[in-house]
């Protein structure tokens, strides 16, 4: 088995396909790179116009999902129509339930402002002609024909009441019958002294008259009353006479939008009917103006308010909208998805009207399109039933949400609903994609189409051009120096590191951002022209400097010996196994002692950890598999009758994944033979029961947490670590582990099968199966073999001789 040459351990970028000096002279980048089954799938979700076909693009955070999918929206909507306008308007019939009005995008604020207008001069012309000369005359006319007919009514009732022997007076409640004598009003006194006779004739007189007294009050109520349609009549004439001419000209301008005619057509009918709206001043009490069958009055407001009922509410204004819209909602609150109606308090309490209905981001996007990340809606359960319904029904409906859950609210409006036409595109990952497929059937039903993001790219030629022109568009976007050939090369490379792969390029270009802006103030730190090599190089260190003082503290402990790892020499059943701890941001290898011991008896293979309850459920199966190994390799003809106790020293922590499963099984190995296990080099990789070294996780990470601790003890040249063959193509070491290596300080083992591992760690070779079904003389599985071979005869010897023992006993 070869050592692996410094070549191998990293994949250094060839610049000879980057054609320029630095990132200035390329074009930025406006295309998503690497993600071509996320853009296919993208381009069939918002090509396809049915119902539900709307967009999870689903992947790892950091990958630029949302950066990249929004870029992509804008560019496909710039060469799309604007969507039109929406205004609300009063509902004249209902002004509970407010009415929609759709226009040609950038015609509601000209709308609004017509209205605006129409208001101000309908107000200035109305006011003058309910002030003039003609108007005040026709008034006074109708008033003193109802004066008249009412004079002549109570004239009439009050000579007859004379005639009668009675008198008509005005009392605190109203007109009373007095009886009279020669004009003069009887005292109680005088009258308690008329005969019977005389007091049952005045009462019949009364009753006679007061009944003459009502139906005259009921003849000069409906006298009033059609005195006061008359002036209603006339005041609706002459505010006609004064819209006509406004109103014509509006409707004129629009009469290409039949919604807006109707509409205009009952503001004019509606102006006409509240003349009391476009007077200077408000009616005095004292004016004489038929008072007695006037509607009940409302309840006193400032004419502003009132007049509000004209103004135009435009919700959504495309007048600047230059293609569809995209709109990314930060916060998807119900009130912020769907809308809201404000309310305002007036006279110590709430109220609303359609001006005060307040558009959200379904507005804003309607006609294009809305990104929302799924983690942030679902926070928000409200407002995904809201999304949802809005999507099934194709229509935004603005609601009171404590109304829509059942509470109680003050009284609010019932705005008409906006027709829908939105693509909405959903971000997250696919944990929560597979859960709402599992758990939502509206989910399968509006979101049919999955994008999925990868988190990693070909490392070819023409991806890493794009990785350039990725470069130059963050550098000349957040106004960075451009970056040399030599700095690109340099990302490319930590790039495929991210990616843990040679042959692959990281697409968590949120890491890749970080790095590049760190390059950047490091170039500007120096008064750099561009941002080189070195400055990318440091920015890596820097980040990676940040974030390693537990590393630090590792390596110190185990350079002191708070931490027991040989570095040197060899040990029987002892190996040095390699783990990778995550601190979020960062990640490093630490190397852990693992120690074996033997003996004969019937456990088979006992994991301390699991025992202990320190040993997860990847780590037990590992355990479990080398078990199988031993049986069917090493113990084929022979009962497996050993006991062998694993353990990992100085772990206080549980211990979880089965990458360290060739480690313990190199030191049973080595136990069992006898055989030393060389200390300079540590092991990772998982075995399956055929003996197949198994690749893993992390390994950059493990091979360079072994070189810093060899590093601290000090390099012999005899030092290194062991991995699978499988993880070669992952190796992206850092430079200075692979010059180590170039130099012959420190060495790279690679590994197929446990044999080739067991040699490289004890020098000793594996040995091949003979065809009599023995190992070749002097091989580490013929000492092992023989080993469990004489345990399983010890075994049998001592249950042998200890069952005849009880048997004389007995």
């Amino acid at each position: 088995m070869p050592e692996l040459p410094a070549d191998s351990l990293r994949n250094i970028c060839d610049d000879s396909c980057l054609n320029f000096r630095t990132t200035a002279e390329l074009p930025p980048l406006r295309a998503i790179i690497g993600q071509d089954r996320a853009v296919q799938a993208l381009e069939f979700g918002l090509g396809i116009r049915e119902r539900g076909y709307n967009v999870y693009a689903s992947g790892q955070a950091g990958t630029g999902k949302t950066t990249a999918i929004t870029a992509f929206l804008q560019e496909r909507a710039a060469g799309m129509r604007p969507p039109p306008d929406w205004c609300y308007v009063q509902n004249f019939r209902d002004p509970s339930q407010p009415r929609v009005l759709r226009l040609p995008n950038g015609r509601g604020r000209e709308l609004q402002r017509d209205m605006r207008n129409l208001l101000e001069e309908a107000q200035r012309d109305i006011s003058q002609s309910l002030e003039g000369t003609e108007y005040s005359n026709r008034k006074e006319e109708l008033l003193q024909t109802f004066r008249r007919e009412r004079e002549q009514l109570f004239g009439a009732l009050n000579e007859r009441a004379r005639e009668d022997g009675f008198l008509l007076q005005n009392t605190p409640v109203g007109l009373a019958l007095i009886p009279h004598r020669n004009g003069r009003p009887l005292s109680d006194e005088e009258v308690a002294s008329l005969s019977p006779e005389q007091r049952e004739q005045l009462t019949r007189t009364r009753e006679s008259l007061e009944n003459d007294m009502k139906q005259v009050f009921e003849q000069v109520r409906r006298s009033e009353r059609r005195a006061y349609a008359r002036i209603q009549q006339v005041d609706r004439e002459i505010i006609r006479f004064a819209l006509d001419f406004l109103v014509q000209e509006l409707t004129e301008k629009y009469d290409s939008l039949p919604q807006v005619e109707a509409y205009l057509e009952e503001v004019e009918a509606d102006m006409a009917e509240n003349a009391d709206l476009f007077r200077s001043t408000p009616q005095q009490q004292g004016e004489q103006q038929p008072q007695a069958s006037a509607p009940p009055a409302a309840p006193p407001t400032d004419a502003e308010h009132n007049l509000r009922r004209y103004q135009v509410n435009v919700i959504v204004d495309n007048s600047q909208t230059r293609g569809a819209p995209v709109v990314l909602e930060f916060n998807p609150t119900y009130s912020n998805l769907m809308g809201r109606v404000d309310k305002e308090a007036r006279f110590g309490a709430l109220q609303t009207d359609f001006t005060l209905i307040r558009p959200g981001s379904l507005h804003r996007a309607n006609g294009g399109y809305l990104i929302i990340r799924i983690e942030e809606i679902l926070r928000n359960p409200a407002a995904w039933e809201g999304l949802k319904r809005s999507l099934k029904e194709q229509k935004i409906i603005v609601d009171d949400l404590a109304e829509r859950m059942g509470f109680m609210t003050v009284k609010s409006l019932t705005p008409e609903p906006i027709p829908l036409d939105v693509k909405t595109v959903l971000i997250g990952d696919d944990h929560l994609y597979h859960m709402l497929y599992r758990l939502d059937p509206d989910f399968q039903e509006l979101f049919r189409v999955k994008a999925e993001f990868d988190s990693t790219m070909e490392r070819t030629e023409s991806n890493v051009r794009d990785y350039a022109s990725f470069v130059c568009a963050m550098c000349t976007k957040e106004g960075l120096l451009p970056m040399d050939r030599e700095g690109v090369s340099k990302l490319v490379e930590h790039s495929s590191r991210l990616a843990e792969d040679q042959s692959k390029l990281s697409t968590r270009f949120s890491e890749i951002s970080d790095v590049i802006r760190e390059a950047g103030y490091f170039a500007r730190q120096d008064r750099a022209a561009s941002i080189t090599a070195a400055h990318v190089n440091r920015a890596i260190d820097e980040k990676m400097h940040r974030s390693d003082l537990l590393r630090d503290k590792i390596v110190e402990m185990i350079q002191r010996g708070t931490i027991a790892i040989d570095t040197e020499g060899g040990e029987v059943g002892q190996i040095n196994g390699l783990a990778v701890i995550s601190l979020g941001d960062f990640a490093f290898g630490r190397p852990g002692r693992i120690t074996v011991s033997v003996g004969a008896g019937r456990e088979g293979l006992v994991d301390i950890e699991r025992e202990a309850q320190l040993g997860g459920r990847l780590h037990t199966k590992g355990v479990m598999i080398l078990a199988g190994y031993l049986a069917d390799r090493l113990a084929r003809d022979v009962p497996l009758s050993l006991v062998a106790r694993l353990t990992f020293e100085q772990s206080y922590e549980e211990i979880e994944g089965d990458s360290a499963s060739s480690a313990e099984l190199y030191a049973i190995l080595s136990r069992l033979s006898d055989l030393p296990i060389r200390q300079g080099i540590a092991v990772t990789g998982s075995v399956n029961q055929k003996g197949r070294v198994q690749p893993i996780g992390g390994v950059n990470q493990k091979v360079e947490g072994f070189f810093f601790v060899c590093q601290a003890k000090g390099l012999t040249g005899d030092q290194g670590v062991l991995i699978p063959a499988a993880n070669v193509p992952h190796l992206m070491l850092r430079e200075e582990v692979v010059e180590a290596v170039r130099q012959g300080n420190f060495h790279v083992y690679s590994a197929d099968t446990i044999d080739e591992g067991i040699e490289t760690l004890t020098g000793v070779p594996a040995g091949c199966l003979l065809p009599d079904g023995a190992f070749e003389e002097g091989t580490v599985n013929r000492r092992v073999s023989e080993r469990l071979a004489e345990m399983a005869r010890s075994l049998r010897d001592f249950m042998r001789n200890d069952d005849g023992a009880r048997e004389v006993t007995g």
